[in-house]
């Protein structure tokens, strides 16, 4: 067994960043850019009003109060879209629209709740500004030439909107690995089926497609492979097509396990088998024509806990991700939890937040096969393989499925 930070590094020795791809930005959202994205011109690209209100020369509002008002006259109205008339005069003043071009001669913005109107079209300004108040000045957000938004980040909303502000109807994305994903095993029936004695739903081919799809990549789900040397080699074949194989069943020591066989046969270089960690021993890593192959466990939640410490990360930098890794924090343990040392332990955890901060609670019910567990947790507490227990109250290292867990 090699132990599981090892077992990272030299996954991640073996993958790299797909190529660049096109696409439309609002089909950009989740994926990872490609290229600094550089703007074309500044923003905002004039200095322009950050109220609705009067542009003003800022020399006239001197002495301006509730009791003693100045008054100024109104030139014309300028609202958002248009250019100014003319310049601003002494005594002069315009009223103005959120957005709308700063006048020639103005240099501030008086707030339209501090004026009131006055007769012969005027104004009484109410309230003293300073030079430069409410205005936004041109580029004080970026200026022309500027990186935008930085290659390796994530598309988000808030990339979205700057990427649309630097006018970037397309943009360079790091392609998605296109994932296959085979579940190997005699015993296995799908979905739509119920078992028969002796059989059980490919449940793993499901939660895998889904852990694809919830890292960013694109499933392509091949089904069952059988307990026999034909059936798995033609799917591992088709599975060959693909950017990345997952399969899940068949790496342990059974009788009946050709995974590692098959993958030789097959031309692949096998790595690594079996880590130092549980759930999720018995994992195999290879490379087939230069494609990353996994052979997962296949109890479920070992299955998930494999994918979830190893092929996500992966898929991540596949994909262009800079951050690859879940975040873990440090968090207060709420009863004893007895652990067998030697391997690392990823402990199935309720996390919650309360005055005192983070806390997390171990669940009842640690086998591989006990989904319910896995669906009442909400982290994973990492335990080091020298514990050989922890009490309530003890610090711990734990690691969000999300980072929105917590909350829920």
């Amino acid at each position: 067994m090699i132990p599981v930070q090892t077992a990272l590094d030299t996954i991640l020795k073996e993958v790299a960043p797909l190529g660049l791809e096109s696409v439309q930005l609002q089909n950009a959202l989740g994926r990872t850019l490609g290229e600094d994205a550089i703007s074309r011109w500044p923003n905002p690209m004039w200095n322009n009003s950050a109220m609705d209100g009067y542009a003003v020369r800022s020399n006239d509002t001197l002495g301006a109060s509730e009791e003693a008002p100045v008054r100024l006259t109104v030139i014309y109205d300028l609202p958002a879209g248009h250019k100014p008339d003319r310049p601003v005069g002494q005594g002069e003043a315009v009223r103005i629209m959120t957005g709308a071009p700063m006048p020639e001669g103005a240099d501030a913005v008086v707030m339209v709740e501090k004026t009131g109107p006055a007769p012969d079209n005027g104004v009484f300004i109410r309230s003293i500004v300073k030079h430069g108040e409410h205005v936004r000045l041109r580029g004080e957000d970026f200026q022309k030439g500027d990186v935008a938004v930085k290659k390796g980040a994530v598309i988000r909303p808030a990339e979205t909107a700057m990427l649309a502000a630097i006018g970037s109807p397309f943009v360079f994305v790091y392609k998605r690995p296109r994932v296959a994903v085979v579940s190997t095993g005699d015993e296995l029936v799908d979905i739509n089926q119920t078992p028969p004695p002796g059989k059980i739903t490919n449940s793993n081919g499901y939660t895998l497609a889904a852990l694809v799809r919830e890292a960013g990549a694109e499933p392509i789900q091949l089904g069952i492979a059988r307990d026999n040397r034909a059936s798995l080699l033609e799917k591992l074949k088709q599975a060959a097509e693909a950017d990345c194989i997952v399969s899940s069943g068949g790496v342990s020591v059974g009788d009946f396990d050709f995974v590692k066989d098959v993958l030789k046969e097959l031309g692949s270089r096998m790595i690594f088998w079996k880590v130092a960690m549980k759930p999720g021993k018995p994992l195999a890593f290879g490379v087939i024509g230069g494609k990353p192959a996994f052979g997962l466990p296949g109890n479920p939640v070992s299955s998930m806990v494999a994918f979830e410490q190893f092929v996500r990360p992966a898929l991540l930098k596949m994909s262009g991700r800079l951050e690859i890794e879940r975040t873990t924090l440090p968090a207060r343990l709420e009863k004893d939890l007895k652990i067998k040392s030697g391997r690392v332990n990823f402990i199935r955890a309720k996390m919650t937040i309360d005055a005192t901060g983070l806390c997390v609670t171990p669940l009842a019910g640690q086998g591989s096969a006990l989904l319910t567990t896995m669906v009442s947790a909400n982290a994973y507490i990492i335990v080091p393989k020298e514990s050989e227990g922890l009490k309530k109250g003890d610090m711990v290292k734990v690691q969000p499925f999300d980072m929105t867990a917590f909350y829920k």
